[in-house]
């Protein structure tokens, strides 16, 4: 059952990734430097194995994610729902500044993946807590 509880964790953030860089698609792709062709989509393409292995990358955060927060006794809605942000703010926000800033990117890419990254988490740790 517990697998089960990851994998939906999972789809959640992957789903709200779906939403979130849907709505943010053009100032993400100007902050990111995305060439785009003449009909403004990227180049490079979105390939299914992009969206894949985005996929199993979601399972990896949601399924440490659970364990983390068996371990702490995380296990109200609430409690997931503030451990999944803290998560996404403290933890992997942070990371991808660093990231940034020695990759020379601009400040508006970080917090739109920042942003991501925390609500994400949040969702992740709220369906977590939620089976």
């Amino acid at each position: 059952m517990e697998f089960l509880n990851v994998l939906v964790a999972a789809l959640a953030g992957f789903a709200l990734g779906a939403v979130y860089y849907s709505i943010l698609a053009e100032p993400w792709m100007v902050a990111a430097g995305i060439k785009r062709g003449t009909d403004g989509k990227p180049e490079s393409g979105q390939t299914p194995a992009v969206f894949a292995l985005s996929f199993v990358l979601q399972l990896v955060v949601a399924g440490m994610m659970r364990h983390v927060f068996a371990l702490s006794g995380i296990s109200t809605a609430g409690a997931g729902l503030v451990a999944g942000l803290g998560v996404g703010l403290f933890f992997i926000s942070p990371w991808i500044a660093l990231n940034n800033l020695y990759g020379g990117r601009p400040v508006k890419l970080t917090l739109i993946d920042a942003g991501y990254a925390s609500l994400a988490c949040a969702a992740i740790g709220l369906v977590l807590t939620l089976f």
